[in-house]
């Protein structure tokens, strides 16, 4: 596979090759993950950022994808593993519930109820681990996580979740312009019905979202399992 492409107008270079990463190992792509890795050497790319990158893949694709990420980092870059952070429960949850209330707005009552009728450890796991362990981490503005994001479940070609993370991106601070650059990314790794499927979604969340004055697309789905049978935000292979 060639080198990532240019990005759209609304997406930077540098965003634009860690949505690449993400898409590609959301793909399994192990080609375009390498070549996605050398054009952020090249680009002299914040290795923090590349980091952050594929460390929160694993709540999305499972430990395995994030692992086979990191191991081509390794080999690519040349760089040592970062030290070790510190584990803060009381921090995690306090930043949880920030983050995740910033990425679902006034629907984060509603979700955290959703998700807890599922399973409760879902529902606290996903605050804890997902949002204020993961997501909330330094390194990686939240709105470019949710770019990244965004391109996985596209990828991923899960729906209701794609719907929730493009309302995050915005709520985040993105625009339509960056979402178009990421599902462009996304869709050469897509079949086209998928890839148009993603666009239309992002086109409703658009829509939806220019015409409330609260800045929060009305009549979205509601939070909860998808008609693949998965959660809102839960990611693949049982992790949050």
């Amino acid at each position: 596979m060639s080198s990532p492409q240019a990005p759209g107008d609304g997406l930077d270079p540098s965003t634009c090759i860690l949505v690449e990463i993400s898409a590609a190992l959301s793909a399994r792509n192990e080609e375009a993950v390498d070549d996605a890795l050398r054009a952020a050497v090249e680009a002299r790319l914040d290795p923090v950022a590349v980091e952050e990158t594929i460390l929160q893949s694993y709540l999305f694709l499972g430990y395995p994808a994030a692992l086979n990420g990191f191991g081509r980092w390794r080999a690519i870059s040349g760089r040592p593993p970062a030290a070790p952070t510190v584990d803060d429960l009381e921090v995690w949850e306090e930043r949880g519930e920030k983050v995740c209330g910033t990425v679902y707005g006034h629907r984060y009552p509603s979700l955290r109820e959703n998700i807890r009728k599922l399973h409760p450890d879902m529902e606290r796991w996903m605050v804890l681990e997902g949002y204020g362990k993961v997501l909330g981490r330094p390194g990686l503005p939240l709105v470019t996580r949710e770019y990244c994001i965004v391109a996985i479940l596209a990828v991923q070609g899960v729906e209701r979740q794609l719907h929730s993370h493009l309302r995050g991106a915005l709520h985040a601070g993105g625009d339509g312009g960056a979402l178009d650059s990421v599902l462009e990314i996304a869709a050469r790794f897509q079949e086209t019905a998928d890839a148009r499927a993603a666009a239309g979604l992002k086109d409703d969340v658009l829509r939806r979202w220019a015409v409330t004055s609260s800045g929060d697309p009305a009549g979205a789905p509601p939070d909860g399992p998808d008609r693949r049978g998965g959660p809102s935000v839960a990611p693949s292979d049982g992790n949050t």
